[in-house]
């Protein structure tokens, strides 16, 4: 993928970055996002979205994912490096809650690998150990201090400058008390200089006191003086702490040599946090635009429904005003769309959203579109936005645009998106017009999706005469003279420069006079597109107008099918409601029958067999209503071989009784044959009751005339032949 820096910078990708940068929690992390550039390979760009769009998953699960915030342990690691170096303390422990961070990540994306597939797969390219950690916290506490058994020398040191400590502390306490006695001291009595304590002795006695004078007061009326009984004692402690921090020094060297081998997996460190937090800000930026992963094709097509400039957004939300979003789509059959319409009514807006978009999402961004959107990844996308025009090399606008278009020619391919804003424009309007006529043509040969702004009729003519080139463009109020940012595809738009100048206060006999400057076709023109564009928002409004009706009957007739269902669930219970009292009812009956018997015969033997019988036959039929299910393995096993057996029964029995019914049928058959046989011998005579074959009027004979009859039905007679006749009844004789 082959993407300039002056892309980024025509579509102000850079000013994304510095909103994505805005929520990285380490100064690594805000580093790499500023440097964002598109993918150069397709799988880690895939890999990138997925990272992105499972971090912002994370934020609706319970399993969040853990801190990555670390220190930038970079300069560290590069000293670690270098042969017989050593590190502080600080530094070390950086390392080690570094190792610790890691860790932990290594060891949540492994528990929850089914929900972040993406991160599991990034882990388990660091190795998981926790070595590092265990090695520095052995030598150095949690305060950042070398713990005294780090070595043995350095237990031994550090005992003895405590055993000197104490020996200082008595010489002292003891000078301190006979000076005092002796009066020699100010009020204060002691002081520190170079963290030492020293008696505040009046000057007037400073030679009656043994010791060595290390300052005096301002005023010159006292003297500090460390006695002379300490001073031996802190010329030892001054070697005894020397030699510690040489101690110290060496146990951090032999540290750092077992540390350095793994400088390559503190490196991975440091790159799996920074990536971490990269993916962290773009998803928590996601999460502040609304966006989302769109679908990526395979197949080349453009398609982003309700689509938002994110900065444009961003900027519209702080000041409270609504962004209308776009839906804009690209494919085979709609190669390139050339926009119109007049000056600030959203083209070039509409152009670098979409711009933008594809941006984000070729460098692993997630982009704020509809969740029913889809795009393609391109090897190239080609900008030419804005007045390029160039002091330095002395270019004019024109020049500029000749010389990016010379680019767009030689780079342009059926893997190239391109946008041109304002198409054709620095020069002469028909040669300028012409120029981009021709190089319209070129990218449309070459295949190339791309979106053109434009105010250029013969582009738009042009668009119209291209069968995969469409016309579009952004609506505007005819009446305000207000635009709606609202892009309509399938239609040229007009550019409205007379009516926008009157609205801007130019005097009318001023617009007069340059409306009989231009071509009257021209001017014709731009009249019946600005008309065909009034026609169009009026049926866009009806046609809004009918889906708000639609959906308000949709939601209507919603609300009657729930309260059919609420009706008909309070239906069933109260079927069920009456089932139940009629079984009590029926019940009650019987248990009513039962003692009105007993009354009447006092009999209680046949009572409990009535009643036993009735409830055995109470238990039958529940059973058989309410079958029980077998819950042990042995009732299981006998349950199988039960419905084994009735299935076998059923079968055979089936089998019999189609044999028998096969029987009955050949009997029927040879009946019938026999009954139609006697029939079509029967000899009708007169008062037979008869009926008409495939009718069910049953009349009597009246009249035999050879083949032909008449019958009468009481209300009425009918003549028919012989052979249509059938017989009911024969006649009594």
């Amino acid at each position: 993928m082959n993407i300039s820096e002056k892309t980024l910078q025509d579509l102000e990708f850079s000013t994304v970055l510095q909103h994505v940068s805005q929520h990285c929690i380490s100064g690594l992390g805000k580093e790499n996002v500023l440097d964002i550039t598109p993918f150069q390979s397709k799988k880690a760009l895939f890999k990138e979205l997925h990272l992105v769009d499972e971090y912002l998953s994370s934020f609706e699960s319970d399993n969040r994912i853990p801190n990555h915030g670390f220190d930038n342990i970079t300069e560290s690691v590069k000293r670690l490096a270098i042969e017989n170096s050593f590190i502080e303390t600080e530094a070390f422990l950086k390392i080690a809650t570094t190792s610790l961070t890691v860790n932990e990540h290594i060891k949540f994306f492994k528990k929850f690998k089914e929900q972040f597939p993406t991160f599991f797969e990034l882990t388990q390219k660091i190795e998981f150990t926790t070595y590092v950690d265990d090695e520095i916290k052995k030598i150095i506490d949690i305060s950042g201090e070398v713990k005294n058994n780090a070595s043995a020398a350095l237990k031994q040191i550090r005992k003895d400058i405590n055993y000197v400590r104490g020996k200082i502390g008595a010489s002292f306490s003891s000078a301190l008390s006979k000076a005092i006695s002796a009066g020699y001291l100010d009020d204060i009595k002691e002081t520190v200089i170079d963290n030492q304590r020293v008696l505040a002795v009046l000057a007037m006695h400073r030679k009656k006191v043994a010791g060595s004078l290390l300052g005096s007061s301002k005023s010159g009326n006292i003297v500090y003086i460390a006695p002379q009984a300490t001073l031996s004692y802190s010329r030892e402690y001054q070697n005894l702490i020397y030699d510690e921090k040489q101690e110290i020094v060496k146990i951090l060297r032999n540290l750092s040599d077992i540390i350095r081998p793994l400088v390559s997996l503190l490196e991975d460190y440091i790159y799996f946090l920074t990536h971490v937090d990269m993916v962290g800000a773009k998803a928590k930026y996601a999460l502040e635009i609304h966006a989302i992963l769109p679908k990526i094709t395979k197949e080349k097509k453009i398609f982003f429904k309700n689509a938002y400039h994110p900065v444009l957004w961003k900027k519209n939300t702080t000041q409270k005003i609504h962004t209308v979003p776009q839906t804009i789509t690209l494919h085979d059959k709609q190669q390139i769309i050339v926009i119109s319409g007049p000056n600030a009514g959203g083209k070039s807006i509409t152009l670098k959203t979409i711009g933008l978009l594809q941006l984000m999402v070729q460098s692993g961004l997630l982009i704020p579109v509809d969740e029913r959107s889809q795009t393609y990844i391109f090897d190239t996308v080609l900008t030419d936005i804005g007045d390029n025009q160039s002091i330095e090399n002395q270019l004019s606008t024109y020049s500029y645009r000749l010389k990016n278009m010379r680019n767009f020619l030689r780079k342009c391919n059926e893997n190239t998106l391109f946008l041109i804003d304002e198409f054709g424009t620095g020069s002469d309007p028909e040669l300028g017009g012409a120029l981009a006529e021709i190089f319209l043509e070129e990218f449309y040969h070459k295949k190339a999706f791309g979106i053109i702004t434009t105010h250029y009729s013969n582009l738009k003519v042009l668009a119209n005469e291209l069968e995969n080139v469409t016309n579009a463009n952004m609506q505007f109020d005819e009446r305000s003279l207000e635009p709606l940012y609202k892009l309509f595809i399938g239609q040229a738009g007009s550019s409205f420069t007379f009516e926008v100048a009157q609205k801007n206060g130019i005097p009318f006999s001023l617009i007069n006079k340059a409306k009989k400057r231009v071509e009257t076709e021209k001017v014709r023109l731009d009249k019946t597109i600005s008309k065909l564009q009034k026609e169009r928002n009026r049926l866009q409004k009806n046609s809004d107008n009918l889906e708000k009706q639609k959906s308000k009957g949709q939601e209507h007739l919603e609300n009657l099918q729930e309260k059919e269902q609420r009706i008909q669930d309070k239906l069933a219970g109260f079927q069920e409601l009456y089932d139940n009292n009629q079984r009590m009812l029926s019940l009650g009956r019987k248990i009513n029958e039962l003692l009105n018997k007993y009354f009447q015969t006092n009999n209680k033997k046949e009572l409990n067999a009535n009643f036993n019988k009735w409830v055995v036959d109470e238990k039958v039929k529940h059973a058989k209503k309410n079958p029980i299910k077998p819950k042990t393995k042995s009732q299981k096993q006998k349950a199988k071989i039960v419905a084994k057996q009735m299935k076998e029964t059923i079968e055979k029995v089936e089998k019999e009784v189609l044999e028998k019914v096969v029987e009955v049928r050949k009997e029927k058959k040879k009946e019938a044959a026999k009954i139609a046989k006697e029939k079509s011998e029967y000899i009708f005579k007169l008062n037979d009751r008869v009926k008409i074959i495939d009718s069910n009027s049953v009349g009597t004979i009246d009249k035999i005339e050879k083949k032909n009859v008449i019958i009468n039905y009481g209300i009425f007679t009918t003549k028919t032949s012989v052979d249509k006749l059938e017989l009911v009844e024969r006649a009594k004789n």
